[in-house]
């Protein structure tokens, strides 16, 4: 993987995780999320310097929505590491003989299909449900926990304890549920995962209950209790009035004495142990029909509890549990028509429309075909029999073309030249084609939503739905229409009071004198994030019409991709750029003086938890001249470190990089 397609990878993982995470409407199976996720971490693992700030690789968990309270979990909440085949197994087992020489005793059991939650429980009353987020903050959406039986409101157990699991949507119920909602004229869920996330998120907790929902423990947060195994402590908690796994397995470890039919035999080859897992993992995909939940893999975990602290956490996950992902279920079908979709950003992207057909009890008529080079790589034609693949997610992937079973009869796509919504000419950038027209019809929603968003103008109370109301009325038809909204029109729409729309107002006209950065970031133009907005205004303040390309090049981390986008976008939009502009009037603060310091000139990288977010320290180096990394190279000249200090200090010390704790570094600035 070269820089440019990793750049491009991390894009495309983004998308999807917001997709999923944040608009509940996953647009990616996660075999492919998954494959994806691992060459970006390949290319990370190998070219630390070139790692990307924004990549999903630096998230533990989900994004945080708007729309709930948030609320922190008082012991982080892990991701785990996902492996595929027996190859990966192997080599996790090798990881932990590293650390424990003798594999441990390990324990397995499925890994359900639903949604990850923590309960928290103080004095024996349940006090807080809140969903993983980002593994330290998530959503607080006890309400709807409430609505859930399997979940006590009370325990016989007065310590403090979270207790993590997850919520599920039995199989017959989820059937039921998609019934209801096609009945009623909405959408049916695509599988239960979604439908386990879409009923927490219910504003109403009386939708939440319609759904049967259910909860199954499969870990523990902040806790007392005193047994040496997981295993055990889970035991107890299904006590408690929790529900248990309809089936697990123990792993005996190495030095162990293994069943056997004469007699019994001490475990000393690690594959014994692996054909265990194995075994294991082939019967519980046997299993799948019989097993009322969903479940898209099996878990092993490491028993002992002090040796799970021993093998200890890299950034993102457990370095003692692994989730063994099952294969993704194949189907073949026939492709209908293949239709071309417009996205925020303007990248179009064709969509395959394919012949209904049930893929583990979800009903799939489409499957993303990501760009045009796909679609002339496999010889994809309209008609055409394909094999298509689905591992719990809402677009499938076509992984092959049958094309022994064609009859003279397909049709063969072309390349799209123009639009397909406003007949503009499209920008053919190779992989990608794009619509530059930010007047297009298909466009101008999502990028109103994203001008209002808090990365970028910061307008409160402008959410999706608010948005597309409007633009539907016709209230807003550009962004530019967000100046100059007609109050009495809005107050004719259900649901807008005088309180409401003044707020609303009063929230756009603050919005007018915004830093020049977050004016240039919220027109969504490809590549421009946060980084490239402000690096250009710093160098050229708002001179946004005037730059060139060549002028692009000379700041430091604007490449050849950026710049081009860059020109070309202001080409296309420069007038409705210089109209917002004289409405809004974005501004230039002047930086503050940098502070002389140790730091002034030094590549700076931050690990552990500190007494601040990571956010405030690293604003508060860059006052003093420092430039502020994620990734431990031997270009790092410092290590700043806190609590839980993981790998990036076990590689930095390995490489000779000065390293220092939080309050050594604030004695040195002062």
């Amino acid at each position: 993987m070269e820089l440019k397609e990793y750049k491009n990878s991390v894009g495309i993982l983004n998308k999807w995780a917001r997709a999923y995470y944040i608009d509940d409407n996953p647009i990616a199976t996660d075999e492919e999320y998954d494959k994806l996720y691992h060459k970006v971490l390949k290319f990370e693992n190998t070219n630390p310097e070139n790692s990307l700030e924004d990549s999903p690789t630096k998230r533990v968990g989900g994004v945080i929505r708007d729309g709930f309270s948030k609320s922190e979990h008082i012991k982080r909440m892990w991701s785990m590491e996902d492996i595929f085949d027996s190859e990966e197994l192997v080599k996790w087992i090798d990881r932990l003989k590293k650390t424990t020489i003798k594999l441990p005793k390990l324990f397995c059991e499925p890994k359900f299909d639903g949604a990850s939650m923590n309960l928290l429980y103080q004095d024996g009353n349940l006090i807080k449900a809140t969903t993983r987020g980002d593994g330290k903050i998530g959503e607080d959406v006890t309400h709807n926990i409430k609505t859930m039986h399997s979940i006590p409101l009370s325990i016989d157990y007065k310590e403090t304890i979270e207790i993590r699991g997850e919520v599920v949507i039995r199989k017959d119920d989820f059937d039921g549920v998609n019934i209801d909602r096609v009945a009623s004229g909405k959408e049916a869920f695509a599988n239960p995962r979604n439908a386990s996330s879409g009923s927490l998120r219910q504003l109403d907790p009386k939708e939440t209950a319609k759904r049967k929902l259910v909860f199954y423990p499969w870990g523990l947060g902040e806790n007392s209790l005193e047994d040496e195994n997981l295993s055990d402590k889970m035991k107890f908690i299904t006590t408690l009035g929790f529900l248990a796994s309809p089936t697990t397995k123990e792993i005996l470890g190495t030095g162990a004495l293994a069943p056997d039919v004469s007699e019994a035999k001490a475990i000393t080859s690690d594959k014994f142990i692996i054909d265990e897992i194995e075994e294991y993992y082939c019967h519980l995909i046997a299993s799948r029909d019989d097993i009322a939940m969903m479940m898209d893999g099996m878990v092993v975990k490491v028993e002992n509890i002090e040796l799970q602290e021993v093998l200890g956490y890299t950034n993102k996950y457990p370095r003692w549990m692994v989730a063994y992902k099952f294969p993704a279920v194949e189907k073949v079908t026939k492709i209908k028509a293949i239709t071309l979709q417009v996205g925020r950003t303007g990248v179009v992207t064709p969509v395959a429309e394919v012949e209904a057909v049930n893929i583990d009890g979800a009903v799939v008529n489409r499957a993303t075909l990501h760009n045009f080079d796909e679609i002339e790589r496999k010889d994809l034609r309209v008609g055409d029999s394909v094999i298509i693949i689905r591992s719990g997610d809402v677009i499938p992937k076509i992984t092959k073309v049958l094309k022994d079973r064609r009859d003279g009869t397909e049709i063969e796509m072309k390349r799209a030249t123009k639009c397909p919504n406003c007949d503009e000419e499209l920008l053919d950038e190779g992989i990608l084609l794009k619509c530059q027209n930010l007047n297009c019809s298909a466009r101008v929603i999502n990028n109103i939503k994203y001008f209002a968003s808090k990365g970028c103008m910061n307008i409160d109370g402008l959410g999706e739905s608010i948005v597309k109301s409007f633009y539907d009325n016709s209230i807003i038809v550009e962004i530019s229409d967000l100046y100059n909204i007609n109050r009495d029109e809005v107050l004719k729409l259900d649901g807008f009071k005088d309180k409401r729309v003044d707020n609303l107002i009063k929230s756009i006209d603050n919005s007018k004198g915004v830093e020049a950065w977050r004016f240039l970031r919220s027109f969504g133009a490809e590549h421009i994030g946060e980084t490239a907005s402000k690096k250009i205004c710093d160098r050229f303040g708002l001179k946004f019409f005037e730059i060139s390309k060549d002028n692009l090049l000379e700041i430091d981390g604007i490449g050849e991709q950026i710049a081009e986008s860059f020109v070309e976008f202001m080409r296309v939009n420069g007038d409705k750029v210089k109209e917002l502009m004289s409405i809004i009037k974005p501004i230039i603060i002047e930086k503050e003086e940098i502070k002389e310091s140790p730091f002034n000139g030094k590549k700076v990288v931050l690990t552990g938890t500190m007494s601040q977010s990571r956010g405030e320290i690293k604003k508060l180096l860059e006052g003093f001249g420092a430039t502020v990394g994620s990734a431990v190279s031997k270009k790092t000249d410092y290590l700043i470190y806190g609590e839980s200090a993981g790998s990036k200090l076990t590689k930095a010390n390995d490489l000779g990089v000065e390293c220092l704790r939080e309050d050594e570094m604030r004695d040195l600035i002062g």
